[in-house]
């Protein structure tokens, strides 16, 4: 969306693997962290590296780089990652079950609260350690549980629908996983994730790849 358009977006991006990497290295009893270092593991430039960790306001040091644990902790504050944010999530099929799986989301700050099907079969099961959760109730539990975000797992034609009803509820953020364009009023922020997209860049890499090896 134009309206909520994020700067440094590529920098944005690379933040959460430069925090990967400084938990490792942290875990490790490292206690400084250097830029050329972590150039090396995400292969770009360190000025690039460097430029990216000013956004997050935090200095580092002459010779050493910076203090790992302060590095972690400015990169949270930066994405927000720092304070807790609740969630529920809307389609637990393969995708869905997926992200519930995915025990990372706990580091950067995200709670899932809630989880909502609309399959009978998967109503009252559970997926991960998740309830699933009637749709239908989608209204009640989302007014009692008040996430700050929804992510989307639906199909196409259900998306635009559960969207609204949770705007209705008080949801001003969603994670869209379905391949649709939300439509949501000027408050409501919408991050669209395109899984093709990802596997587009790969396919024009291997096309770069083979060329230069003769192969195509």
């Amino acid at each position: 969306m134009g309206r909520h358009k994020v700067q440094n977006t590529p920098a944005i991006r690379r933040m959460p693997t430069y925090l990967h990497k400084l938990m490792l290295m942290h875990a490790d009893g490292e206690q400084f962290a250097s830029t050329s270092r972590l150039a090396d593991y995400i292969n770009l430039d360190p000025i690039i590296v460097r430029k990216d960790f000013e956004l997050t306001g935090l200095k580092g040091f002459p010779g050493v780089g910076y203090k790992t644990k302060d590095l972690i902790e400015a990169i949270r504050r930066f994405l927000g990652w720092n304070v807790p944010r609740r969630a529920c999530l809307l389609g637990a099929g393969s995708l869905g079950n997926a992200l519930l799986g995915y025990e990372e989301f706990a580091e950067y700050g995200m709670v899932i609260t809630d989880v909502f099907d609309a399959d009978p079969k998967k109503i009252g099961t559970k997926v991960h350690g998740y309830p699933i959760q009637d749709v239908r109730r989608l209204p009640e539990a989302v007014k009692k549980s008040k996430p700050q975000l929804a992510i989307i797992c639906v199909s196409s034609d259900a998306a635009q629908t559960v969207v609204d009803e949770l705007i209705d509820c008080g949801v001003k953020a969603f994670w869209n996983f379905a391949n649709i364009c939300l439509k949501v009023p000027p408050d409501v922020v919408v991050q669209r994730e395109v899984i093709a997209g990802g596997f587009a860049l790969l396919s024009m890499k291997l096309k770069k790849h083979s060329s230069l090896l003769g192969m195509e």
